[in-house]
This record gives structure tokens, sequence and C-alpha cells, in this order.
């Protein structure tokens, strides 16, 4: 079955397959060219489990909806993972969420280490792993000059909380292995407990950098769910927020790379410059982080023609400063020493882990939800896709700062021709017993929200996958056969959420 982004479609219209061949056909999708955009669990109302495949063709802009169901009694089926890279994370969620082995994996341990959804006794006692974070064995190289290194999960800096454990050959790192699962909440149950009030604020939650992003995921799924149309307005001033948001966290981004690479100059300028779209986001919203913006229906603020103006002045002066000091960047040898060569991902790498966002383009993944899943106002607003070849650090920063010239040029276009009107519908009564899917391309890549409805018409299930849950396992093989002493740079180079990840 196909869906369009921002679509919904009736539980009973989703074809629901065998278990063989429901794994056969997921298979030969992908061999054929699909990419694994989502794949979770969510009660089949009998007392068992109905796995959802969302299946991506990136060319193509409908998504592929496949089901299939593990009964109570059997709570097995045969792994994707061993044919299918991009499915090892989901499917060990997959059986965290729902106590469901898939058979054959060749990694399965804990995600997020917490109790099953399902509460029925955990599985992992059988498989000889533990529910605790850092008590399984890790992964471990042998040799008598082979050593180990443990970061985390607390940090000199403020940041949250991850370990990472590198199995070292003198500076050399062997292999990187992380954990993560010390920021999680239980959002994705919550959303199905509150009332649409309270699942916005959550929504905004789920990444505190990406609250816009979420909260505008968020807001088309349960739109779909509820037949509303969105003024053309709330859809303009949507898109302006989320090309701020992406302005902000590159920019920044650009200066934390600056600063690991020791180059101290640039790191302040783009600092101040970061502080600099934070404010246009609080003036627009009354939140340096794009909060209490979007809400079902539209927006709570509204861009008047003076503003829009001032804006325009101030990103026209932002765009020359960003040009002056990019370029400052980008043609220091000493910096480009550091960045050129370091943690490269390959494009078939990219590829068979099913990479997203900015990290994927700098790889050559030429894939954008804004063009290839267009909704909102993306589709009279054409982005140029941003890609890189070298899939290295300096390839990773290269796409941001293309990316933070495409949305000045987007929003210097977009603020003077804003649509005239209302900014806000009011949502009706949501569907029941029915799935709705919403892509946006946030500033670190895809995000999806896919939620199911009961018979009444409430949440039943609600699914958030943040575009660091496709590419945390990169940073893995972006620092084999570096040194040690690169870790920063690369980890800065694709700049992951924890809390995004953990849920």
């Amino acid at each position: 079955m196909e869906l369009f982004n921002g679509g919904s479609i009736a539980l009973k219209d989703i074809p629901l397959l065998e278990k063989k061949e429901f794994r056969g056909e997921v298979l030969l999708r992908c061999r054929d060219g699909a990419r694994l955009a989502n794949l979770f669990g969510s009660p089949d109302g009998g007392g068992g489990v109905r796995l959802i495949a969302i299946l991506g063709q990136d060319e193509d802009p409908e998504l592929q909806i496949l089901a299939t169901t593990i009964s109570a009694g059997s709570a097995r089926y045969e792994s994707l993972t061993a044919e299918l890279l991009q499915a090892h994370l989901f499917e060990r969620e997959i059986a965290e969420q729902w106590a469901i082995v898939p058979e054959g994996h060749p990694w399965l341990k804990p995600v997020r280490y917490h109790a099953n959804y399902r509460g029925v006794p955990d599985i992992w006692k059988d498989i000889g792993e533990q529910t605790i974070p850092g008590s399984y064995p890790f992964y471990a190289v042998g040799g008598e000059e082979v050593h180990e290194v443990g970061v985390g999960p607390v940090h000199a800096g403020i940041i949250e909380p991850g370990h990472f454990r590198f199995q070292c050959h003198g500076e050399e790192v062997l292999h990187l292995e992380i954990q993560l699962g010390y920021q999680h909440r239980g959002i994705e149950p919550m959303m199905c407990g509150s009332g649409m009030k309270r699942q916005a604020l959550l929504s905004e939650s789920v990444a505190g950098d990406t609250s816009v992003g979420h909260s505008t995921a968020f807001c088309e799924a349960v739109e779909s769910l509820a037949g509303c149309t969105v003024p053309i307005k709330a859809q303009a001033i949507r898109a302006v927020a989320l090309e701020l948001e992406r302005l902000a966290n590159h920019v920044g981004d650009l200066g934390a790379l600056g600063m690991d690479a020791g180059f101290l100059t640039t790191s302040a300028y783009f600092g101040r410059m970061r502080g600099d779209y934070l404010n246009l986001l609080l003036e627009l919203t009354g939140n340096r982080f794009g909060k209490g913006l979007c809400r079902p229906g539209g927006v709570l603020f509204d861009i008047e023609d003076s503003m829009a103006e001032d804006l325009c002045r101030r990103l026209t002066r932002y765009k020359k400063e960003f040009e002056e000091v990019s370029d400052l960047l980008f043609t220091s040898p000493s910096v480009l020493a550091r960045f050129e060569g370091i943690g490269t991902v390959s494009l078939e790498a990219a590829k068979s882990l099913g990479m997203v966002g900015p990290a994927a383009r700098a790889s050559q993944l030429e894939y954008d939800v804004r063009s290839d899943y267009s909704s909102g106002m993306w589709q009279f607003y054409h982005v140029p896709i941003s890609l890189a070849a070298s899939g290295d650090v300096y390839a990773r920063a290269l796409v941001r700062r293309q990316e933070v010239m495409r949305s000045l040029e987007l929003l210097l276009k977009l603020l003077p021709s804003l649509p005239k009107g209302e900014i806000c519908a009011s949502p009706g009564p949501l569907k029941p017993e029915t799935l709705a899917v919403s892509l946006v391309e946030g500033w670190r890549g895809e995000i999806m929200h896919a939620c199911i409805t009961d018979s009444h018409g409430a949440l039943a299930r609600y699914k958030i996958k943040d575009p660091s849950f496709n590419n945390w396992f990169a940073l893995t093989l972006a620092m084999r056969n570096q040194e040690i002493s690169d870790f920063p740079l690369c980890n800065k180079s694709f700049n992951l959420s924890y809390c995004g990840h953990d849920l």
C-alpha cells in the first residue's frame, strides 16, 4: 500500500502478510532500491504485535507500507539484519519494546534499557544480555598491545550522557562501541496518554535543538488524522521557523568544528552568529529554540509585513558575514589538514546503513525530504540538494556551509512574498483505526512521526524517529582506523542527538 508524506491510511487497508512473506517482500524491495525508513511494532488488539515497515523509494514521493503480525504465543521472527543492515537498530528496538526475538540478529542488545511495553518477561536473560546500561560485555579486541579507552557517560562539558568505548592499538582506533539510552524519558508512551495540548509540548521536547522540526512533524501527522487543512500562511511560517532552526544549528556546528580544529577565530564568529539566528526565533516565537509556535491546525504567531522586512534586512547582513567567515574557515591550510580525509564514510556504507541528512549527503547520498517527499510550502519552493563526494569531516562541514547559503536564499525569497490570511484552523476529531505518517527534513535529516489511533480515535501508538537513530552507527564506522584524537572532530561533524535517539 502506498502513502504520501503527511497522509493517512485505514489500518484495514494496509496489506497484512505472513511473516515469511513480509520478510521476503521487505528484502526484495530494498534490493530493488527502496530504503527501510521505519520498522516498528504496535499492539494488534489480540495480545500480539503488528510489525509495520515503511519503505521509501526516494525518487518516488510515495511511501510503501507493509505489515505482519507476531502472535502472542510465538514472539519470534526471522531477523532481517543479516541481509539488510538498515534493520539492525530497528530490530533491537522492537526486541526491547515488545519482547520479540529477531532470530539470527548478529548483535542483539538493548537500546534504551527499559521495561517492555507488553509487561511480559524480558527476553534478555534468555539470550545472555543484561538490562542495566554498561553491564553487558562490550565488544573487545585481543592482543598485548591493544588497550581500551572509555569516555562518558558523564562528560567534561555541558553535554548529554553517552558512553564511548574505544578499542585501540596505540593511537589507532580499531573499533568504537557507542552505548546510549541514558536520556530515555518514555516520550512515545506519554504521547498516547495525553491530550493534544500536552502532546504538542512533548513533541517540542523530543530533541530540544530540533523543537520546530519535531513539532512540525507531530502537527502534520495529527492534522492528517483530523482531516484538517492548514492555512497556507501557517505553512509558510512553519517553513521560515524550520529554516531559522537549520541556520542556527549549522552555523553553530561550523563554529564547533573550528574550535575542535584549534581555529578559535571562526569559532568565536560562528558562535555569535548562532546567537543571531536564535534571537530571530525568539522574536518570532518568544522562545530561542522555537517552542510554542507549531500547533495542530497551524501556528500561534504571525509574521507581519514589518517583521518580514526587518528579517530580510538582517538576514541579508548575516549572509554577507557568513560568506566572509566561512571563506576564512575553508581556506585555512591548517583547518583543511584536520578536515580532509578524516572520518570517511563511503557512499556504499551510507546506503547500507540508511543514513540521512547532511551526513548522508556528504557521502553523495542524494536525499532530502524537502525535495523527495515535499509537503507544505516545499511543494512550491525548490531547495537544491547540497552534496559532497568525499564523505569525511571536510565534506560534512562543506554540506553545512552549502545548506546555510541555500536556507538564507530561500528565506530572502520567501519572506517578501508571504501569503495573506489566517494562521490557524481548528482540527476536528481524529479518524479511528488509522495510521498517519509525517516526514520533515530537520537540520540533522529525516524526522519521521507515525501514529495509530484506536477504535475511538485516540492515539494508541506513537512512533518517533529522529535522524540520529539512522546515523549513530555511522560514527562508529567513521572512527575505524582513525587516531583517537580525531574523535572530537568526527563526533562534531555528525553532531547527533542523545535524547532524540533515547526518547
